[in-house]
């Protein structure tokens, strides 16, 4: 049984990928994915605040005494030695990278062009396999116009894709006025992955302290309905390649997401539940299945009930809707 896929030109084993979450800030964890049979893992993120963080820390420790006695001076070592976040995430996606055969996917977050292209470059010298950028943003000026914050996203894809030799895949939130549309100016510009898709995690209010307060949520099965649909309408419409995330928590996820488009399945909040070694039981299942149903690989499954080849294509548009709504309402009890 053939469970190998293909993503950003990567040949994986299986199509199960760990997304990006703290499991891969410690090297036991990653060298545990790989041996529970993972085929790849996404970096937890280098947020764009951290690269602007660590330039104004440095610029602060290496100027706030310049006025002071030269002899002072010498008490502060030289920029080189100080170990920023940045440069810490460089050293670990090299760690990782000599520590397993799986392939690591660096994971930058921001909005804004800022200090995405020196990064960039550096990831990718560190060794890691694939760049996901994860286009992360609130827009609160209700005088930013929705083409304007499309463009920014665009011009910083494309500057990225221009200046690295690695794959380039895009993790997306799905709150665009006309997603499909944008998803294609994406695949246009040469990007290698779409990643459907990204979680906002929104604040909660304490009504007794009266303060905002973080508020983190793991997913649940539920949520799998979004990136199912959008992978299926992309399906067979545009080159990038199509990855999953969000809700994938049972082998059945992994199999509808692989009918609907996509070449691989990214998971966290599962394993963050089960535990690493949940990975084994996904894996065994989806064997499992494949076999009774006289599947020999899962490239053969892979889009077969996306839009372009579902027997009922109407099922991902409107009409499909106005039935469910139609009945549900004949089942009301009175």
């Amino acid at each position: 049984m053939d469970l190998s896929t293909k993503y950003l030109g990567l040949h994986l084993r299986t199509p199960l990928v760990a997304s990006a979450s703290p499991l891969s800030e410690q090297l036991d964890n990653i060298r545990a994915l790989e041996e529970a049979g993972i085929s790849a893992v996404v970096m937890h993120s280098l947020f764009e605040e951290q690269l602007t963080q660590s330039s104004l820390d440095l610029d602060h420790y290496t100027s706030f005494a310049n006025d002071s006695f030269a002899e002072a001076l010498s008490f502060f070592p030289e920029p080189k030695t100080f170990h920023v976040g940045p440069e810490l995430y460089l050293e670990h996606i090299a760690q990782a990278r000599q520590s397993v055969k799986i392939p690591i996917i660096a994971s930058l977050n921001g909005h804004s062009r800022g200090g995405w292209i020196e990064y960039a470059k550096k990831i990718e010298q560190a060794g890691a396999a694939a760049l996901e950028l994860n286009l992360y943003s609130i827009p609160t000026d209700p005088q930013l116009s929705g083409a304007v914050i499309e463009q920014t996203y665009l011009d910083i894809v494309k500057e990225i894709k221009t200046q690295l030799n690695i794959p380039v895949a895009v993790k997306l939130s799905p709150f665009f006025t006309n997603f499909g549309h944008f998803a294609h100016q994406l695949s246009d510009l040469g990007v290698d992955g779409l990643v459907l898709f990204n979680r906002f995690y929104q604040p909660d209010i304490n009504i007794e302290t009266l303060e905002m307060e973080p508020h983190l949520l793991l997913s649940s099965p539920q949520e799998l309905r979004l990136p199912l649909t959008w992978i299926g309408l992309l399906y067979g419409r545009i080159q990038a390649d199509l990855a999953a995330t969000t809700g994938v928590h049972q082998a059945k996820d992994v199999l509808k997401l692989l009918m609907a488009g996509a070449k691989v399945t990214q998971m966290a909040s599962v394993l963050l539940r089960r535990g690493i070694g949940y990975v084994r039981t996904l894996e065994s299942e989806l064997l499992d299945w494949l076999e009774e149903h006289e599947y020999h690989s899962i490239e053969q499954l892979q889009g077969s009930m996306s839009q372009t080849n579902c027997p009922d294509p109407s099922a991902f548009e409107r009409v499909q809707y106005v039935r469910m709504l139609q009945g549900y309402h004949a089942h009301i009890q009175i």
